[in-house]
């Protein structure tokens, strides 16, 4: 604080980290207020804005509104850089705040026309089908005088890295990242003022198959999926002192030759010959290319987040060297290598050890290997992949001179670096385990796009599983930019009929396209959650027609009936009863899923409606939704209160998705469920689809005791039982792993699957007590429900508004309460107590402890 009055601090632009070359032409403004006054709300903000050249714009009104407020001024051309600050006023006819440190907004290249480079390509011939040789593309340019700024925004048609006189441009890695390419190209801006040097400058970008033209894809995948070519595109623009311009750029005078990446893919890994230099450079051709489908960003790129040094140096039982990391990961080792010159270093990697080797069949056929040639310089070479990545937490080392030392091998932690947003903790150090298990679970698959596992030949972007974890996701890390892009992504390949594909970006598999509830119902579910968790309507706006499309095809499919019984589904997935070798075949009914999730997308599309002004749609969807929970109740409800698929599944989807009509029949289905889960001994008996939804039906319908007994259970299947076999993540079986220390034998079986994590979000809500009653938090829900012999826990989350807090401790039927509510937002109370005892309360911004007697 300035002379006791708040402060305005962290200013954004959309839901950029860095806000350089950003595609947005009225990019929304959010800021926080920092203040020690309890109680204390904004009134009013200004926001002041000035390009450098012409006088300040300035823009006051009287608003509460802090987050995501429209851009005052005109649209912002390409290349356009405006410092932006903002002050605030509080109640009372308080002096404003000071003004904030000015946010710097860069817009990128904007329209088609900004763009001047060529897409170029080595213009020697490869055999078609076939990994060859990573080139290098090269070209030299020349500056007239020192630049006062320069601007590099390069994309890629692979993976691409580039340098500047010999200097690494950016920390980004596996760049331009995973989108619909044949719609949707990102590319970034770099600023390299600093790289450039009068005279002559040599540029040079490495290039890499990727996601565009590696292998993709179970069973086998395939190849070139989006073209045979590399190929890169660079625009240099440099800006002098006397206001002149030059602009350089990717074309016909760029050269290329092979690199000493001799192969290089997602699922393969790296090899790479040090003592190979490109020398043989050759032209290169110049593609045709369409500048309408380059976007920039709108979220941080995948970065090397952190390093970590083996906690052991094992021997196997066939003498191989394994380091244990001690952490199931996604990223690659970098090594030290002092052998000599082209003894070649091999580095295998895998997720488990099965009798003391390498566990690689969970990986199917990705290989998995990387291997390093040294040239032999004095004093030891460095070394790390660029171009692949690999989950795991064990990895053979061949080829190094004795055992690695300190040092000599580490592993780099790769994934898109999103902020840290979300933390629990708890008195049960299992619970506390399991939670660290969702967070690495998350980085290792938020790798440029959410996927369903970062290791196997799959590491596609499977919609049901981003759609049960979002809320937690959105709590733990801002990924809304992430999924912004990621649902655009959604919609273009969204099918004429509204389906939508069973992963994002679609590429073709042997996997037959479905429609298929609680996968398709992405398109409606995540837009919800991240106008729920920013209190970001614009998302909303832009789905909007990809969410009416889905629940349209879906009526279109039903009709009269309402009853979504017809298509194929996967329904619960991987429920604990399935055949390891059916992992559809769940005891909840597919049609009963389906008209579940029919009715709930249908339900949010009719919220939706309201909240964008759309009355008419707001009125056709809130019947349909009334409508498909009646068919729902005639043909699975029974006349005594119970569903006719008698599953913990079923019940959970009932009461969560508000399909009974009745306080009785909600009592009753809840009554069941607590029923079926003391039938399995405490043990959970849901898949992807229920497993989310399970503990929260229960404490909808008054049983606290039995979720916390149904979470603590430690035998399979549990959440605990993998934490008492070693687990680091989330597996994607209830039992990855069995009893006996073996692998499962089904084909899918990973240990980094983040779906079943989904329960963290409940972990944060009702154990913690920390949750929105408005979008963004605006408002908060405290409403810890403390149980199953936990004596504390706290939750704390960095909402748009500012740090929310709840902690509580329990010393026998005595709870005590710590609250932080954010400065601009409210927060309601609700407390355990004795009946009456503890009426819910509303708090002020603060600080604040409450203090209650349990029954």
């Amino acid at each position: 604080m300035t002379d006791g009055r708040p402060v305005v601090d962290d200013v954004r632009a959309e839901h950029h980290r860095e806000p350089l070359g950003i595609g947005d032409r009225r990019p929304r403004l959010s800021w926080r207020t920092v203040t020690d006054r309890p109680g204390w709300h904004q009134t009013a903000y200004e926001i002041r804005w000035t390009d450098g050249r012409r006088p300040p714009g300035r823009a006051r009104r009287p608003s509460a509104e802090s987050v995501l407020v429209p851009w005052p001024g005109a649209p912002l051309a390409s290349r356009s850089r405006v410092e932006v600050a903002v002050r605030v006023w509080g109640p009372d006819g308080e002096d404003p705040s000071p003004w904030s440190a000015p946010l710097v907004v860069e817009t990128g290249l904007l329209d088609p026309g900004d763009w001047s480079a060529r897409l170029v390509s080595p213009a020697r011939p490869e055999p078609p089908g076939e990994p060859v040789p990573a080139p290098v593309l090269r070209g030299r340019f020349h500056l007239r005088a020192p630049a006062v700024s320069a601007r590099l925004y390069a994309t890629a048609h692979g993976l691409y890295e580039a340098e500047l006189n010999g200097v690494r441009i950016g920390d980004e890695v596996l760049a331009p990242g995973w989108t619909h390419y044949p719609r949707r190209l990102r590319y970034r801006t770099h600023d390299i003022t600093g790289l450039l040097r009068p005279g002559d400058n040599d540029i040079r970008v490495l290039l890499a198959d990727g996601w565009f033209r590696g292998r993709l894809g179970f069973g086998g995948g395939r190849r070139e999926i989006y073209g045979d070519r590399l190929a890169a595109l660079v625009q240099i623009e440099v800006r002098y002192a006397d206001g002149t311009t030059d602009t350089f750029g990717t074309g016909p005078d760029w050269q290329a030759a092979p690199g000493p990446v001799l192969a290089a893919g997602i699922y393969e890994g790296e090899e790479y010959d040090a003592r190979r230099e490109p020398t043989d450079w050759r032209p290169v051709d110049v593609l045709p290319y369409d500048p309408a489908r380059l976007v920039a960003p709108d979220g941080p790129p995948v970065r090397r987040t952190e390093a970590l040094d083996p906690v052991a140096v094992l021997t196997s039982p066939a003498g191989r060297t394994i380091l244990d990391f001690g952490q199931n990961l996604v990223g690659r080792l970098r090594i030290r290598a002092g052998a000599q010159p082209g003894r070649t270093v091999t580095l295998r990697h895998a997720e488990v050890l099965e009798d003391g080797e390498l566990c690689v069949r969970p990986l199917r056929e990705a290989r998995a290997t990387d291997t390093y040639t040294p040239r032999g310089t004095p004093g030891g070479e460095v070394w790390e992949p660029r171009f692949t990545f690999h989950g795991f937490r064990y990895a053979e080392v061949t080829g190094l001179p004795g055992k690695p030392g300190p040092g000599d091998v580490r592993a780099v932690v790769l994934h898109t670096d999103m902020r840290r947003t979300g933390w629990f903790e708890c008195s049960e150090p299992l619970l506390n385990r399991l939670h660290e298990n969702v967070v690495w679970g998350m980085r290792g698959n938020f790798v440029d796009i959410p996927t369903d596992c970062p290791q196997r030949d799959e590491r596609l972007g499977w919609t049901g599983d981003v759609q049960v974890f979002a809320p937690t996701a959105a709590f733990l890390y801002d990924c809304a930019g992430p999924l912004r892009s990621w649902l655009t992504d959604l919609a273009a390949q969204q099918h004429p009929d509204g389906r939508v594909p069973m992963y994002v970006p679609y590429i073709p598999t042997a996997f037959p396209e479905l429609r298929a509830a609680a996968w398709g119902d992405a398109a409606v579910i995540v837009p919800w959650v991240l106008h729920e968790r920013y209190g970001d309507r614009g998302i909303l706006a832009d789905q909007y027609p990809s969410m009416k499309a889905w629940v349209d095809g879906i009526t279109a499919a039903t009709g009269d009936r309402h009853l979504w019984d017809t298509d194929r589904q996967l329904g619960d997935w991987l429920d604990p009863a399935a055949p390891a070798d059916r992992p559809g075949d769940g005891r909840t009914d597919p049609g009963l899923v389906a008209t579940a999730y029919y009715a709930h997308s249908a339900h949010l599309l009719a919220r939706t409606a309201e909240l964008l002004g759309h009355r008419d749609d707001h009125a056709h969807y809130t019947g349909l939704a009334e409508a498909v929970r009646a068919a729902f109740r005639a043909h699975w409800l029974t006349p005594d209160g119970l569903l006719t698929s008698d599953a913990q599944t079923a019940y959970a989807l009932a009461l969560r998705f508000r399909l009974l009509a009745t306080d009785e029949q909600r009592a009753r289905a809840g009554r069941r469920l607590a029923e079926l889960v003391a039938a399995d001994d405490f043990h959970i008996g849901t898949g992807f689809v229920g497993t989310p939804l399970i503990c929260d039906a229960l404490c909808d319908t008054g049983h606290h005791d039995t979720a916390y007994r149904l979470l603590l259970s430690r035998t399979h299947p549990s959440w605990l039982y993998p934490v008492t076999m070693g687990a680091t993540t989330v597996w994607e079986r209830w039992d990855s792993m069995l009893p006996d220390g073996t692998v499962n034998p089904g084909e899918m079986t990973s240990f980094n699957h983040y779906a079943l994590g989904a329960v963290a979000d409940w972990l944060h809500r009702t154990v913690a007590g920390l949750a929105p009653a408005a979008p963004g938090y605006r408002r908060l829900l405290v409403r810890p429900r403390p149980g199953g012999g936990l004596t504390h826990a706290r939750a704390a989350h960095d909402t748009p508004y500012g740090r929310a807090e709840v902690s509580w401790t329990r010393a026998g039927t005595a709870l005590r309460v710590t609250v932080t509510v954010p400065p601009g937002t409210t927060a309601l109370i609700d407390l355990p107590g004795a009946p009456g005892a503890a009426e819910p309360v509303e708090a002020g911004s603060g600080t604040h402890l409450f203090r209650t007697e349990l029954p």
